[in-house]
């Protein structure tokens, strides 16, 4: 039975968790990307750490990493102090329209 207690108590602070990052996501950081037509998207929190997707103007432009280190990470970590790492899954160079093209 405590194995179970145990099992439940990890999964409950990690929904918690991806559910206020979800929140600050729609309230502060999304209002704000969509001034430059990009949004964020929440992929995952596994632990402390949050995964997110850039898209629209976010998608390949050449200040994302600025963006998600200086803005968006920053923003999480002050509203949401349990998360200790922001990462971007973002194919930064896929997509119809990106503002980056690999020259390769």
């Amino acid at each position: 039975m405590a194995e179970q207690e145990n099992a439940g108590a990890k999964t409950e602070p990690v929904a918690d968790l991806r559910s206020r990052v979800q929140t600050v996501i729609e309230e502060h950081i999304n209002p704000a990307v969509s001034m430059h037509g990009g949004f964020v998207s929440l992929v995952d929190v596994q632990e402390t750490k949050v995964y997110i997707a850039m898209g629209g103007g976010c998608q390949g432009c050449a200040a994302s990493q600025m963006t998600l280190r200086a803005g968006i990470e920053a923003i999480i970590l002050e509203e949401v102090p349990e998360v200790t790492e922001v990462l971007d899954s973002t194919d930064h160079a896929a997509g119809t329209n990106p503002f980056y093209t690999d020259p390769t």
